[in-house]
């Protein structure tokens, strides 16, 4: 009698195992339809450390752990590969720049992630031995490991949240992201593992990342051709996030530090933590709590919890500055990039941006062209920035028309936002999170 009843036990959840994976983009905090008051900050944080304020509490919308469990163990013990449907292209932003055929490089195939048991992450990691801890952020850690087929692979395990509950909204926010995407500028995701802790698997990048290029000062500098080469791949991957998904993605942390560096340098975004999806009948949307990297923000993102797609074209202007100078987003004197940067934008001096250990081992058009485009993006209103389809024809030798993108002289007072003193907003900042505490 129990084996005429296995079968009907076991094959329903297999049936909807490919639904849910198919909703896991959808359950996603609701959007909040309303401008957010300033944001109160604790303190300003470390350049890699993401800002994180208060979260507004909702109903939420996210199965408990051993539901969780149930669900992706199952497919793991039937050795079922969730299969992603193929993505297709998409518009329907009101204010979309023309949509591009996308390269054959950024066609999106199908891809695959299994369902790893926690025993072959712990033995390929040496049991999450520090020796193979190679980053670590304010939620999670990566761990290397190398499988037992020799495969090298970047372990990411969340180690804190503010509950389980929200642990678990934060793994199913980036396994719903990443795990819909293919392209050789994304992280490609190899799996999860959802026993004893909640574990996203993915390919290592044998070279670190962009910040540990261009600022660990026991590395050589990074030559010109390889910075032109990681900004325009950026660009490929931005671009595609933006228009070759089946739904727009808004990665929201786009900075040096999730820019991964494959054996042959390419570069690959990573790090979809706090990727929103963005549905083609809307421009915009509003969240809450303000997330990111203090440096990377996006005035309005940062004022209003307004995210678009110029929330991360803002964030790749701050990072073509920092490709193009070798310094970081805020220094250790607390100075913004963008403030000392506009000067030198400002005049035309594009020669006094660059990073003085190049020594003048640079294309002088290449540079005026990166960072021509690096001024369109960090500028202060969203509707003067361009779309990364615009972006990504600037700096793969479109043409440049200064007219073209020349701003009316009420917007240009406007046209840099940053911190000149990063001090007294500390002060500011602290006093208004002790108020909020109160």
């Amino acid at each position: 009698v129990c084996f005429l009843f296995l079968p009907c036990l076991v094959l329903p959840p297999l049936l909807f195992l490919p639904c849910f994976v198919q909703l896991l983009p959808f359950l996603q905090a609701p959007t909040i339809q309303r401008s957010l008051p300033f944001p109160a900050f604790s303190n300003l944080q470390e350049e890699d450390a993401p800002l994180r304020l208060p979260r507004v509490r909702m109903r939420s919308l996210y199965p408990k752990r051993g539901a969780l469990k149930r669900l992706l163990s199952l497919g793991r013990r039937r050795k079922l590969e969730v299969e992603i449907p193929e993505q297709s292209a998409c518009d329907g932003h009101e204010r979309c720049a023309p949509l591009e055929p996308l390269q054959d490089a950024c066609t999106p195939q199908k891809p695959t992630w299994r369902c790893f048991p926690y025993e072959e992450l712990y033995q390929a990691t040496g049991g999450f031995h520090q020796d193979n801890l190679v980053g670590s952020g304010g939620y999670a850690e990566v761990y290397r490991g190398v499988m037992e087929d020799g495969v090298v692979v970047a372990v990411k395990r969340l180690t804190r949240a503010l509950t389980d509950e929200q642990k678990e909204k934060e793994f199913l926010t980036e396994l719903g992201t990443v795990g819909h995407v293919r392209h050789p500028n994304v992280s490609p995701l190899l799996g999860c593992c959802v026993d004893r802790d909640l574990h996203l698997v993915f390919e290592f990048s044998s070279h670190g990342s962009v910040s540990s290029l261009l600022h660990d000062e026991r590395s050589p500098a990074a030559t010109w051709k390889l910075r032109r080469r990681i900004a325009v791949g950026v660009a490929r991957g931005l671009h595609y996030l933006h228009k070759g998904c089946q739904r727009r993605i808004i990665h929201r942390d786009i900075k040096a530090s999730n820019i991964l560096l494959t054996a042959d340098f390419e570069p690959q975004i990573s790090d979809f933590g706090l990727a929103k999806w963005l549905p083609s009948e809307w421009t915009h949307r509003a969240v809450a709590p303000i997330e990111g990297t203090f440096g990377y923000l996006a005035p309005e993102y940062f004022m209003h919890g307004v995210v678009d797609e110029k929330t991360d074209v803002f964030a790749f202007g701050v990072l073509l500055l920092e490709i193009i100078s070798g310094r970081k987003p805020v220094d250790g004197a607390h100075q913004s990039l963008l403030s000392w940067a506009k000067p030198h934008l400002s005049n035309g001096a594009m020669e006094l941006l660059v990073d003085p250990r190049l020594g003048g081992d640079y294309d002088g058009g290449q540079l005026n062209r990166v960072a021509f485009t690096a001024s369109l993006c960090v500028r202060a209103s969203a509707a003067w920035r361009p779309f990364m389809t615009e972006v990504l024809d600037l700096l793969e030798d479109g043409d440049i028309s200064h007219e073209r993108w020349k701003m009316p002289v009420e917007e240009e007072e406007e046209e840099f936002w940053g911190f000149d003193d990063l001090d007294e907003w500390d002060s500011t900042l602290s006093s208004l999170s002790s108020t909020a505490s109160s």
